[in-house]
């Protein structure tokens, strides 16, 4: 459970530099995230860290504004529910495999139940930002209201 956490918790670091892209004035999410810095906290008197956003005010004024997102989605169980997680990177070189950093994941939900997606494919997408510090359950970059933009 504390290596989910860490790992949630990583996903947050995207979330300012951004340009337009097909889907208008929403900004490229990715760009955005890599901006944002993360400090480790220490927890479990030490032998655990969370890596923490540190999101500043240029990364709060994009929170509940749209943003922009094309990456992979990741081959987890997401039941029922509208969700899928999405990665800038592959499966193979991803932030579950230890190989990019949080800024590279984001929570997405979708307002309509999407098609079913098969792993690691290559979706874009465009949702609403919402930041997420408090909640290690989640991710720290969470998109609602997403919905799929045809290339």
């Amino acid at each position: 459970m504390i290596m989910r956490d860490f790992l949630i918790i990583l996903f947050g670091c995207f979330l300012f530099q951004y340009g337009h892209s097909q889907s208008g004035d929403a900004p490229n999410g990715w760009k955005a995230f890599a901006k944002v810095n993360f400090e480790p906290v220490v927890i479990d008197g030490g032998q655990s860290f969370l890596l923490v956003p540190q999101f500043d005010e240029k990364i709060k004024a994009l929170e509940g504004k749209q943003v922009e997102l094309e990456g992979f989605v990741m081959p987890f169980d997401y039941g029922d529910r509208p969700l899928v997680i999405l990665s800038k990177y592959p499966y193979s070189s991803c932030f579950f495999c230890g190989a990019a950093g949080p800024e590279s994941v984001a929570e997405v939900y979708f307002k309509d139940k999407p098609k079913s997606f098969e792993g690691d494919e290559r979706i874009t997408i465009i949702g609403t930002l919402r930041l997420n510090v408090e909640d290690v359950q989640k991710m720290n970059f969470i998109l609602e209201d997403s919905k799929v933009i045809d290339p």
